[in-house]
């Protein structure tokens, strides 16, 4: 009985890994790799904070806070709120963005590269209506994630990376070259490689699968928080493991192909002209195979969650019509190309990465504070403001005299200014805590 427990955990975490491991899984690190050079491991020490750390503190958070969604998590802020956020959260990592990179990733990196002439519009979307289709399918009855993704799907995924790997370290392509700007010292390197943790959304990824992880646990026994968090734990831990093997393998790649690729703009042309000089014609057969296991695997799982997450907010139609109707929405968004998904993208995770980072913060800490719903207040509406000004100047909206105050600002340079923010409304939320009582008994079940 325990090994069979045993072995539903693996299926369980390696369902997890191929939910989380997708389209800005393999091309962020790439890119990550050329351009930090020989700062590399600086650069892949800051991806994987943000890139692995925080995404297993995420699942581990919605397991230990023993709420059963994300919006019922952000209650404990306010009821519109939570409704504001996490709708936002899924239309990031659903159908605004995330869905649609899964498609557009796919065609660039698996098909583009195999056709005379890079491709056209037309095969562009004659691929992405059969990508959307399958994953229709597969998004239709989710009961049977575990199986297609955790005991199909993944390891197929993961013996195709390993062939690569193994490959690359027998013949090198070359050395890494000295880093651009960005990267230069120890310090900006695991800075930046934070920064381009957040590219990955797993972070806000993993309020949402940790759902489908949570209720799996609790179908193998586990009952109590103490039970549901350390089954968590362990699916969560291995998934996490896998990521952070594959962004050193891919990051390391990409900083010793620019001796033989030179440097390119995004991560997909990276993957596939390596592929190709390790492999041959077989090896953008190779990556054709790892790209579309990875992107198919977090489309389903990405169409699966906000369709159960708009049903049950909205109701009216049935969860098949908000599968199909997620499906064909991101296949419109994809057949705008990768590039134009990937710029509209980022203002929109500069806003909403800090805000989930505060989420995970504050849902740990949440006993110590006895659940006063003042302290999440006040963290929240802190870190709010400096992620909102940041998602404007990312996406080059002028703010006047609000952008000469937030560059004079500690650790905006870095991009993290938001972290002065949230420790300072955390304080002022323990303060008023401490001044005022809490006549209206706001502590929360943990």
């Amino acid at each position: 009985m325990g090994g069979k427990k045993g072995n539903r955990t693996i299926a369980i975490g390696l369902m997890l890994f191929a939910l989380w491991f997708g389209a800005g899984n393999l091309i962020f690190p790439a890119s990550m790799g050329q351009a930090a050079g020989t700062n590399v491991w600086y650069a892949v020490a800051g991806f994987v904070i943000t890139g692995v750390g925080l995404p297993l503190l995420g699942v581990l958070a919605m397991g230990y806070s023993g709420c059963s969604n994300l919006q019922e998590l952000m209650n404990r802020v306010d009821k519109r709120y939570a409704i504001f956020f996490t709708v936002i959260s899924y239309l990031a990592i659903g159908p605004a963005f995330a869905i649609p990179r899964t498609g557009t990733v796919s065609y660039e990196i698996a098909v583009r590269p195999l056709l005379d002439g890079g491709g056209s519009q037309p095969i562009m979307w004659a691929f992405l209506v059969l990508f959307f289709v399958f994953s229709w399918w597969l998004s239709i009855n989710p009961a049977k994630l575990v199986d297609r993704i955790g005991k199909v799907l993944t390891p197929a995924l993961l013996l195709t990376i390993l062939a690569l790997i193994v490959k690359s370290l027998i013949t090198p392509m070359g050395v890494p070259q000295p880093p651009l700007p960005a990267y230069a010292t120890a310090t900006t390197a695991l800075a930046q490689g934070a920064i381009d943790g957040y590219n990955t959304l797993d972070a806000i990824a993993a309020f949402v699968f940790a759902i489908l992880v949570i209720e799996f646990v609790k179908e193998d026994g586990a009952t109590t928080k103490e039970e549901i968090t350390h089954e968590v734990f362990k699916a969560g831990g291995l998934a996490v493991s896998l990521l952070a093997f594959v962004y050193v393998f891919v990051a390391y790649l990409g900083a010793q192909s620019v001796q033989a690729i030179s440097m390119q703009e995004t991560g997909a042309p990276v993957l596939s002209m390596s592929a190709q000089i390790l492999f041959g014609y077989g090896g953008a057969l190779l990556l054709a195979v790892i790209v579309l296991l990875a992107c198919l695997s977090t489309s389903i799982g990405l169409i699966t969650s906000c369709a159960a997450y708009f049903h049950q907010l909205i109701g009216k139609t049935s969860y098949k019509n908000y599968v199909t109707i997620f499906t064909i929405a991101s296949f419109a968004v994809a057949t705008a190309g990768l590039k134009t998904i990937i710029v509209a993208a980022i203002p929109v995770l500069m806003f909403v990465y800090p805000l989930v980072v505060a989420n995970i913060i504050l849902t740990f800490t949440h006993n110590l504070f006895g659940g006063r719903r003042c302290v999440w207040v006040c963290s929240t509406i802190f870190t709010f403001i400096p992620a909102l000004v940041t998602g404007l100047q990312t996406a080059k909206i002028p703010l006047g005299p609000i952008d000469a105050i937030f560059k004079g600002l500690p650790l905006h340079s870095l991009g993290m200014d938001w972290i002065p923010f949230l420790v300072a409304g955390f304080i002022v939320g323990l303060i008023y805590k401490a001044v005022v009582p809490d006549k209206k008994a706001e502590t929360e079940e943990a």
